[in-house]
């Protein structure tokens, strides 16, 4: 299964989206990437530790400039000129895909960037950010609960999917997408002392998450640094566009929970995870995202709203001191 997933990626996508994917959905998910992209232009217009206009506007210009895709790309790969058979065996079959993808990538070597394409099948539950393209991508798949649910309120999407969206366009911003332009080369749009201002600030990420301990392990602060900077201003963006939603009443009780406790609360529901020590261990020395727990809990140390909203005091086990507090995007 999981070499038909990446030989004929595609053509089961087409398949999941015709049969799972409601329209409706990307449509809702459009109008969230838009009010979470006016939240980052409010921050980027407001950010103090920001002082040059040059560094601004050209934050501002990549911002306006994401290329966002959502659901399915618009055009399919056409697979009719690879050779399929039933009853061929199964090298026979892997050979055939393989010289059809090679194909493939000659005819593109030399062609321009092809924009259309779709580094993610419609059926992987993930999502990513291109910094040489600029653009953000939303597969069908994560458009399903724990991430997104059309039945559930604002708050609850803003604080599960709302948040990705957020997380995706912080990686522009981010210690490595920062070194991109909005057309998705490689430049330094930054003054020196913008950009000492926001390496002080992505090192206090860097010491924070060095302190966070998996089965005895320290993370490491400066492989898992991007994720952590992306997860933590992807909260702040979507709480801001949350807020900014019409009829927005933090006093109405669902389930005994406020809109903003329902927002963090969906933001830690969908790093549940049950993992063995032997994979936690690996992955700190090879994924550069953060263990999960870590994922869930650091970042809204670093929010006030959060202490707000659930009594965080000091001595409990998630309260930061506010001076300690990272606020970077």
């Amino acid at each position: 299964m999981s070499y038909t997933e990446n030989a004929l990626g595609d053509a089961l996508g087409k398949m999941y989206c015709e049969k799972y994917f409601d329209e409706n959905c990307k449509s809702r998910a459009f109008a969230m990437v838009e009010s979470v992209r006016a939240a980052l232009e409010e921050r980027l217009k407001e950010v103090t530790w920001m002082t040059a206009d040059d560094t601004r506007k050209a934050a501002l210009q990549k911002m306006s400039n994401f290329k966002i895709k959502i659901g399915y790309p618009d055009e399919w790969i056409d697979y009719s000129t690879m050779s399929i058979e039933e009853g061929l065996p199964f090298v026979s079959l892997v050979i055939s895909s393989k010289k059809f993808d090679h194909k493939r990538e000659m005819k593109e070597m030399n062609a321009p960037t092809n924009r259309i394409k779709w580094e993610m099948t419609p059926q992987t539950i993930n999502a990513y950010y291109h910094p040489s393209l600029n653009e953000i991508v939303f597969p069908a798949a994560i458009l399903q609960p724990p991430f997104f649910n059309m039945d559930a309120d604002d708050a609850v999407n803003y604080g599960a999917i709302g948040a990705i969206v957020g997380h995706e366009m912080t990686h522009g911003f981010d210690d490595q997408g920062c070194k991109y332009d909005f057309e998705g080369n490689m430049k330094d749009w930054w003054t020196e002392k913008d950009k000492t201002e926001y390496e002080k600030r992505v090192q206090v990420m860097v010491d924070q998450a060095n302190e966070f301990e998996v089965e005895g392990q320290k993370v490491q602060g400066k492989l898992t640094c991007g994720e952590n900077i992306a997860d933590l201003g992807g909260l702040r963006l979507s709480y801001r566009a949350l807020l900014a939603t019409p009829n927005f009443d933090d006093t109405k009780l669902i389930g005994g929970f406020t809109p903003t406790q329902r927002f963090f609360l969906a933001w830690g529901t969908g790093w549940r995870q049950n993992i063995g020590k032997e994979r936690a261990l690996q992955l700190l020395t090879l994924d550069p995202h953060g263990p999960n727990e870590m994922r869930a809990n650091s970042p809204l140390s670093n929010i006030s709203e959060f202490h707000q909203a659930f009594g965080v005091k000091k001595g409990d086990p998630m309260y930061k001191e506010l001076e300690t507090r990272v606020d970077i995007w």
